[in-house]
């Protein structure tokens, strides 16, 4: 599926509700990884997967090979989130007002999340028994 757009939403930090659009942002290539995106005061968090569902072996792997370096090298906090079917991941990072900086940001988290997705799929190939 093309996105084209990622909408980025307030929620109340007591609730969990969503407050309203804080902007609506174009996007390229890997938008279609991110499931959530949301703001808690002033502290954005995105949430991705795999896009696919998986086998068993392949959502340790994926864990395990999955390069977060390349996203804490840039600044930002990612963490796994196992309770998920697929393999899942939360990003944390600062809310920007202005619009163009908080696009360029979307967009090249989109953008990584792309390659190491790509990349992560290639790196198990042929893993399968070490993972079972």
């Amino acid at each position: 599926m093309d996105f084209s757009s990622l909408v980025l939403m307030e929620r109340d930090k007591e609730t969990g509700l969503f407050k309203k659009e804080i902007g609506s942002y174009s996007v390229g290539d890997g938008a279609e990884y991110v499931r959530k995106l949301y703001v808690i005061e002033n502290e954005v968090t995105m949430i991705f997967d795999t896009k696919v569902d998986v086998e068993e072996w392949q959502f340790s792997a994926i864990f395990d090979l999955f390069n977060k370096k390349a996203f804490e090298d840039l600044g930002y906090k990612i963490e796994d989130i196992d309770e998920e079917y697929n393999p899942t991941f939360k990003i944390n990072f600062s809310y920007e007002e202005e619009h163009e900086e908080m696009k360029a940001i979307i967009n090249e988290l989109c953008n990584l999340i792309k390659v190491n997705m790509h990349k992560v799929f290639k790196d198990i190939k042929g893993k399968e028994q070490e993972y079972k």
